[in-house]
C-alpha cells in the first residue's frame, strides 16, 4: 500500500519500523555514538534506532538535536529513514544535513492509524514524499 505525504529530506530507504508515540529530543535522548535511546521517560528507552525506520510524532527541544542526527549518521548509528506525523525544524534540518530520507503529513496517521506495526518492513521515499507498506 502506497501512502502519500510530504517530502522533508530526499532519498529512499527500506527497513524495519521502530515506532514511538512520543516526541523525541535528540539532544539528551539518543546517544550519538551508539544510537541507543537513553532517555528513561521515553517509550523507546533502551532501543536502538540504528538502521531502522524511525516513526514518531516529531521532535522537541534544543536545535542542537539537528547535529545529533548528523553525528548519528557520521558514526553509522542513524536510522535509515524518518517518518513524522509533523516534522519540526530540528528534525527536518537534521535529516537534511545527515542525508536521512524523511517524510511527514501522511494521508493516514502512521502512529495512531495502526497502519504500520513495530518491526514491519517499510519503504520511505523522501524524494517523492510517500511510504509503502505491505
Amino acid at each position: 500500500m502506497k501512502i502519500r505525504g510530504r517530502s522533508i529530506s530526499k532519498g529512499r530507504a527500506t527497513g524495519k519500523a521502530l515506532i514511538s508515540k512520543q516526541k523525541i529530543s535528540f539532544l539528551g535522548a539518543v546517544d550519538p555514538l551508539t544510537g541507543i535511546i537513553i532517555d528513561t521517560s521515553l517509550d523507546l528507552y533502551g532501543e536502538s534506532i540504528t538502521n531502522r525506520i524511525l516513526i514518531f510524532p516529531g521532535g522537541k527541544g534544543s536545535t542542537v538535536g539537528s547535529y545529533v542526527l548528523y553525528q548519528l549518521k557520521k558514526h553509522g548509528k542513524s536510522p535509515y529513514a524518518i517518518i513524522n506525523r509533523r516534522a519540526d525544524t530540528i528534525v527536518a534540518v537534521g535529516a537534511i544535513i545527515a542525508e536521512i530520507p524523511a517524510v511527514d503529513s501522511l494521508e493516514i496517521d502512521p502512529i495512531e492509524g495502526e497502519l504500520i506495526a513495530d518491526g514491519e518492513e517499510v519503504l520511505v521515499n523522501g524524494t517523492d514524499g510517500y511510504i509503502e507498506v505491505p
